[in-house]
């Protein structure tokens, strides 16, 4: 898939789930609508800022857009993820054990089914 239209379809999607207007999350995300309406469209490669910015917007991990913009290599948001739920000090061994099992198993299965498709 190409990353200008991976990045445009997850950010309305995600604005869709929200049910957020593109004039109403621009705003908030304090770009023009015309540009994120491009952006939605796969025509503009959004900046790691402007990427910020909407990730703020939807209070999502800005790490989660720039993997879909191919800006960050996925395995090292994988890799984040896992060694911060192993750190978690609020979590036991075993919540962390199971959480990290769990979490390592819905990637396999994210990924099989991108494949597939």
């Amino acid at each position: 898939m190409d990353p200008l239209s991976g990045i445009g379809d997850f950010i309305r999607q995600q604005r869709e789930a929200a049910e957020v207007s593109v004039r109403e999350l621009a705003r908030v995300a304090g770009i023009s609508n015309p540009y994120l309406s491009q952006i939605e469209r796969g025509l503009r490669k959004p900046s790691a800022e402007v990427l910020n910015q909407l990730a703020k917007a939807f209070s999502i991990s800005a790490e989660t857009l720039y993997v879909r913009a191919g800006l960050l290599d996925e395995d090292l948001e994988t890799r984040l993820t896992a060694e911060t739920i192993s750190n978690d000090a609020e979590l036991t061994t075993e919540q962390r054990d199971v959480l990290l099992s769990l979490y390592h198993q819905f990637i396999q299965a994210n990924r099989s089914k991108t494949a597939t498709v």
